[in-house]
């Protein structure tokens, strides 16, 4: 589907994702969504010249050595060694390329490199957890990174989230920008955590990433598939309330 401007510029159009696999903005278990949900329903607007011809965040992005958050002021990340990578696809389950992945997630020991990360557990001066790469022809990436750490966060009592990366993609501008969060197969703590529990029951396994015995790499990383799909009926769950824009 596509759509024309008055003056003619061809505009994508998208399947919509099954709103009974939407992730909800506002969830009565997560306390903070109640502070930033909306209080009426979100319009939909449409693309416009400059969603669509803005600057392209490319590989002049990178530098060396952001792919691989092991290796930091001269020295390498304590913890498990894992390898995360997989595809960014449209909703046809076409490659999405030059897309602008960025990561961030907590260390081996559950802990930010952030000020308000107050949970006493010990910083790694070599793990900052940042990390970025670029999609290439076939919407591929790939990172090597630290295996993160539940953490405490104070949601309920006792509450720990699961292990977790973030991930934020960009497409050709700044307003294409998409949140999401990715976990680990057979977390224990899927069961209290209502982050996780806030998407839908059938998109659940969209959020959780695939261990690749053939990508583990002998006597050095475990490897994880995670497939990111933008929109449509296999829509990896965003925390955004719009059906994805990165494409």
């Amino acid at each position: 589907m596509t759509g024309t401007t008055s003056s003619g510029l061809h505009l994508p159009g998208y399947q919509r994702e099954d709103p009974a696999t939407r992730t909800p903005i506002g969830s009565a278990g997560y306390r903070s969504t109640a502070l930033r949900a909306p209080l009426r329903t979100p319009v939909d607007l449409p693309q416009r010249l400059t969603e669509i011809t803005g600057p392209v965040l490319g590989e002049d992005r990178i530098r060396p050595g952001d792919a691989d958050l092991t290796l930091r002021n001269g020295g390498e990340a304590v913890g498990q060694r894992i390898l995360v990578y997989g595809r960014v696809l449209d909703s046809s389950g076409r490659p999405v390329p030059d897309a602008l992945v960025e990561v961030w997630q907590a260390n081996a020991s559950g802990r930010y490199r952030h000020v308000v990360d107050t949970f006493p557990a010990p910083l790694d001066p070599h793990f900052d957890g940042l990390g970025r790469v670029v999609t290439d022809s076939l919407g591929r990436y790939e990172f090597m990174t630290i295996k993160p750490g539940a953490y405490p966060w104070g949601n309920h009592h006792n509450a720990w989230r699961p292990a977790h990366i973030h991930f934020s993609l960009f497409g050709r501008a700044f307003p294409q920008r998409l949140v999401t969060q990715m976990y680990f197969p057979d977390d224990p703590l899927f069961g209290q955590d209502p982050i996780f529990n806030a998407i839908p029951a059938a998109a659940r396994h969209r959020a959780i990433s695939r261990y690749d015995l053939e990508r583990t790499q002998d006597n050095w990383a475990l490897a994880f598939e995670w497939n990111i799909v933008l929109r449509g009926r296999d829509q990896t769950p965003f925390e955004t309330e719009d059906d994805g824009d990165v494409a």
